[in-house]
């Protein structure tokens, strides 16, 4: 609404000029017909002074009638003109405007980018570490496994150790399925931000 008042204000101004500079161009011709119908009756009366008398009245009329005319054509030149360097003015708010709008979105989205970037490196390395987990884990299970098979073998002190190698065998198999769980789900995290990264910049 406030962006509509200016608008409305200079219609205004717009229709106060031309009721003006109608009314210039009505006396400019109201003026030489005046001359005219002086110099038809001075004629038609045949008098040397009157037809004298009416020229010189009508070479004046004839003049403030151009002098109104040139007036009036001067002040819609000036009018003109400062009607197209506000329009530039205003043009170049905008595009002012528009570039600074440009340029922020830019930026955020290069943020934005940058903020994914850093997220799906941490999720790489997240990734490397699970990896790893799960090397060390089942290294540990073999070495487990291995020593279970070679207590068996043993007297009852070798049997114990057996049962406990057992025992941490299993428990090594349940890290080993909760460390790949871990692997699994941050699989499923770099996937799903290296879509939503190409997503973007597609």
């Amino acid at each position: 609404m406030p962006s509509l008042l200016p608008q409305q204000s200079q219609q205004s101004r717009v229709a106060a000029r031309r009721r003006q500079r109608s009314t210039r161009l009505t006396v400019a011709v109201a003026l030489l017909a005046g001359a005219a119908v002086l110099v038809v009756a001075a004629i038609a009366s045949g008098s040397v002074t009157l037809v004298t008398l009416a020229a010189v009245a009508a070479l004046v009329l004839g003049a403030a009638a151009t002098r109104i005319t040139h007036s009036e054509l001067m002040a819609t030149r000036r009018t003109a003109a400062r009607d197209r360097a506000v329009q530039a003015q205003e043009y170049r708010a905008l595009t002012e405007r528009r570039t600074a709008e440009s340029a922020a979105f830019a930026a955020d989205m290069r943020r934005k980018i940058a903020d994914r970037g850093e997220a799906i490196d941490a999720l790489e390395r997240a990734l490397s570490g699970a990896q790893k987990r799960v090397v060390e884990q089942t290294r540990k299970l073999n070495d487990e496994a291995r020593r279970a098979t070679m207590a068996e073998h043993g007297r009852d002190e070798a049997e114990g150790r057996a049962a406990e190698a057992i025992v941490r065998l299993a428990e090594l198999e349940a890290e080993l399925d909760v460390a790949r769980a871990d692997l699994e789900s941050t699989r499923t995290q770099l996937v799903a931000l290296k879509q939503a990264r190409e997503t973007r910049s597609a």
